[in-house]
């Protein structure tokens, strides 16, 4: 019984300085398309979310928004501990909701999304593949062997401004 973990990093957002507040910044012309390039591309992969872990943040909920079409309607979790969330804080909110046969969308900000790709990349030395950084939009896809993230594999990395 494997489970599917799809972590991405929220698209490209407007300056820091042309938002009343950081959590309040929303996405550039450029992220909304970023977003969505990347929603036709988990798409065309066959993945359908059962789940969405969601940071808060207007920019995140914008991105999840992009990738809604293309990824069904799945059942939305959005806590405020996910805003700006630890690599640590991350894995355990996947873990709380990990589930054989189920496709779980995780949508943050570095440096904790990408840090955690990162980690279960080095779990399956695959490292090499994810982008410096790990850049807006950003969206890696990993099998779970178990429901285990101590057994991922990477599927596929993608990133829309490669």
């Amino acid at each position: 019984m494997t489970a599917t973990l799809i972590l991405m990093r929220h698209a490209k957002a407007v300056d820091r300085l042309e938002a009343e507040d950081d959590f309040q910044r929303g996405l550039t012309a450029r992220g909304r398309s970023d977003a969505a390039d990347a929603a036709d591309a988990l798409s065309a992969a066959g993945l359908k979310a059962d789940i969405a872990l969601v940071s808060p943040a207007w920019r995140t909920r914008q991105t999840y928004d992009q990738l809604l079409p293309q990824l069904g309607a799945p059942q939305l979790e959005d806590p405020m501990v996910l805003y700006h969330a630890s690599t640590d804080m991350l894995e355990r909110a996947t873990r709380d909701v990990l589930a054989p046969n189920r496709t779980i969308l995780l949508v943050g900000h570095n440096p904790g999304i990408g840090g955690f790709s990162h980690k279960l990349a080095q779990r399956c030395n695959a490292t090499r593949r994810l982008p410096a950084g790990y850049p807006t939009a950003t969206a890696c896809v990993f099998e779970l062997a178990d429901c285990d993230l101590e057994q991922p594999s990477l599927v596929t990395c993608i990133n829309p401004r490669a």
